[in-house]
C-alpha cells in the first residue's frame, strides 16, 4: 500500500470527538476523471459524508441552535418540521443530542429506506400525501403548520421561512468551499428545495467570489428553472427526484443571484445517478443526479475553462430500493426494455432479467418461506430448468406445516399448485383481467418458455403510464 503524501489528508479521522455533531461539515471535495466535462474541470463537493448523510445536517443544527437562543423552543420541547426527509434525518440527529422531540410530516413519495432511517431514531412520523399542493389540509408543510398549533410547547422549525437557513451555507458552507477550491471557482450547480442552499451561497459568493455563476439544477415539473430563465411561474407539475424542486417559490429564495436554470427530467437524473457510481464509484442520492447531470450540460456548454462545484447531496444508500432498483424504475416507466408489442411489455420482472425471485420444487419449505421474507412477497413461481412448474404461496406454506413445525423440511414439489392457467404473450388485457376477476394469477409462458407473472399492480401501472 503506498503512502500517503498529503499530510492534510485524513486529519479529521484522526482526531477523537466528543459528540457526532462535531462531525458535522468540512466534507471532502473531489474531482471527476471519467465524465465529459467539456473544457472544464468539475468537482464535487461531497455533503454525503455528513453523519445524518446529507448537506441537511449544517442547517439542521443552525436552526435549533438559534431556536434555543432566542428561546423558541424549552427543554424537553417538541420539534416539528415538514420534510423531503434529509432535513428529518438531520434534525433527528440534533434533536436526540439535545434531548428534543421531534414529530416529520414527510410526504408519501419519499424512500422506504430513508423513512425507516428516520423512524430507527425515535422521530414520530406522519406520512401525508404528495400529490396535493399548498392549499390542501394534506399539504406537508400545511399539516405541520396545523400540528404546531394544536401541540403544546412545541416550535415548527419551517425550513422554507426559517432566516437561519441560508445563513447556515452564508456563514459556514461557503467559506469552506472557497478555502478548499484556494479561492478558485467560476461556477456553483445547486438544487432547490427549500432554497436555503441557493440563496446562502448566493448571497456569500456575491460578496467574495463576484466571478462565480450561480447555477439552478430543477426537475422537471418543478416551477423553478422556467421562473429563473424568463420570470414566468408556469404551472408546477410532478417529479420523482427526492429533496428538490418546488410548486412555489419559498419564502427565504433569493434567485436574483442566479444566471441560468436547467430542467432535468427524472429520467436523465435516474441514469446519471447511476453513471456516477458506475464511473467515479460515488453512490449519492437522487437529486445529485439531476445536480450533475445540470452540471454536466453547463460544462459543456462553455467554450473557455471553467472550474465548476456541484454537491453529492445525500448518501445513495437510501435509494437502493427506488432509483437503483431496475424493477421500481420499470414500474415508473423510466427503464428502456426491449418491446415486443404484448404482453411482455406488461411484465414487470421478465424471467430473462434475472429479477424475478424463483423456487424449484426440489426446495424445502424453510427455503421458501425465507425467500418471500427476504424479498416481501406472498408468492413465487416453482420453475425446474426454465418451464414454471407450479405456484407456492403462504398458505400453501402454512398448511404443510400447520401440525408439525419439522415439515419446514417438506419439498416444494409436496403443496405447491400444479394445476396452472397459463396466459401466451399475444393474448389480450381482458384476457388477463378475466384471470384477476377470478382471484388467479397471469402466468405469461408459451412454447416451453415462461416469461413471467403479471400482478394487478403490474397492470395498473401499466394503464397508468400509458393514459399519462
Amino acid at each position: 500500500m503506498a503512502l500517503d503524501s498529503n499530510p492534510d489528508h485524513g486529519n479529521r479521522n484522526m482526531t477523537i470527538y466528543n459528540s457526532v455533531l462535531e462531525l458535522i461539515g468540512n466534507t471532502p471535495i473531489l474531482k471527476l476523471k471519467q465524465f465529459d466535462t467539456g473544457p472544464c474541470d468539475l468537482f464535487i463537493k461531497m455533503e454525503s459524508e455528513n453523519p445524518g448523510g446529507s448537506i441537511k445536517d449544517r442547517i439542521a443544527v443552525t436552526m435549533i441552535e438559534a431556536a434555543e437562543e432566542e428561546g423558541k423552543i424549552q427543554p424537553g420541547g417538541t420539534i416539528i418540521e415538514a420534510t423531503a426527509g434529509n432535513t428529518g434525518l438531520g434534525l433527528g440527529l440534533v434533536a436526540a443530542q439535545k434531548g428534543y422531540q421531534l414529530i416529520l410530516v414527510i410526504p408519501d413519495k419519499m424512500s422506504p429506506d430513508k423513512i425507516r432511517h428516520i423512524r430507527a431514531m425515535g422521530v414520530d412520523v406522519r406520512l401525508t400525501r404528495s400529490d396535493v399542493q399548498k392549499g390542501h389540509p394534506e399539504y406537508y408543510q400545511d399539516y405541520a403548520k396545523r400540528l404546531a398549533a394544536e401541540i403544546p410547547n412545541s416550535y415548527f422549525i419551517d425550513q422554507f421561512s426559517n432566516p437561519n437557513n441560508p445563513k447556515t451555507h452564508r456563514i459556514d458552507t461557503g467559506p469552506e468551499i472557497l478555502r478548499q477550491m484556494d479561492g478558485k471557482l467560476d461556477a456553483m450547480v445547486v438544487g432547490v428545495g427549500s432554497s436555503g442552499t441557493v440563496t446562502g451561497l448566493g448571497w456569500y459568493f456575491h460578496e467574495h467570489a463576484p466571478g462565480c455563476e450561480m447555477i439552478v439544477a430543477d426537475p422537471e415539473g418543478s416551477i423553478l428553472a422556467e421562473t429563473i430563465n424568463t420570470g414566468h411561474t408556469p404551472k408546477a407539475g410532478s417529479w420523482l427526484v427526492e429533496g428538490i424542486g418546488e410548486d412555489f417559490m419559498p419564502p427565504i429564495c433569493d434567485i436574483s443571484l442566479v444566471k441560468k436554470g436547467y430542467s432535468i427530467s427524472d429520467k436523465e437524473a435516474f441514469q446519471t445517478q447511476r453513471e456516477l457510481l458506475r464511473k467515479e464509484g460515488i453512490i449519492a442520492g437522487s437529486s445529485t443526479g439531476t445536480l450533475l447531470s445540470a452540471a454536466l450540460r453547463y460544462c459543456r456548454e462553455q467554450t473557455t475553462p471553467k472550474r465548476v462545484l456541484t454537491f453529492a447531496c445525500d448518501t445513495g444508500n437510501k435509494y437502493l430500493n427506488k432509483s437503483f432498483n431496475d424493477s421500481w424504475l420499470a414500474d415508473q416507466g423510466l427503464l428502456e426494455r426491449e418491446s415486443h408489442g404484448d404482453l411482455r411489455d406488461i411484465i414487470a420482472r421478465p424471467m430473462d432479467s434475472g429479477d424475478v425471485v424463483t423456487v424449484t420444487s426440489e426446495d424445502n419449505l424453510l427455503t421458501t418461506y425465507k425467500r418471500m421474507r427476504m424479498f416481501d412477497v406472498s408468492q413465487l413461481p416453482v420453475v425446474d430448468n426454465g418451464h414454471i412448474v407450479g405456484l407456492i404461496d403462504e398458505s400453501d406454506i402454512l398448511l404443510g406445516i400447520y401440525e408439525d413445525e419439522d415439515n419446514f423440511q417438506m419439498k416444494v414439489a409436496e403443496v405447491m399448485v400444479t394445476r396452472l392457467e397459463t396466459v401466451s404473450p399475444t393474448a389480450s388485457i381482458a384476457d388477463i383481467v378475466a384471470l384477476f376477476k377470478e382471484d388467479k394469477v397471469a402466468i405469461i409462458a408459451g412454447d416451453d418458455t415462461f416469461y413471467g407473472l403479471i400482478t394487478q399492480i403490474d397492470l395498473i401501472n401499466h394503464l397508468r403510464k400509458t393514459t399519462h
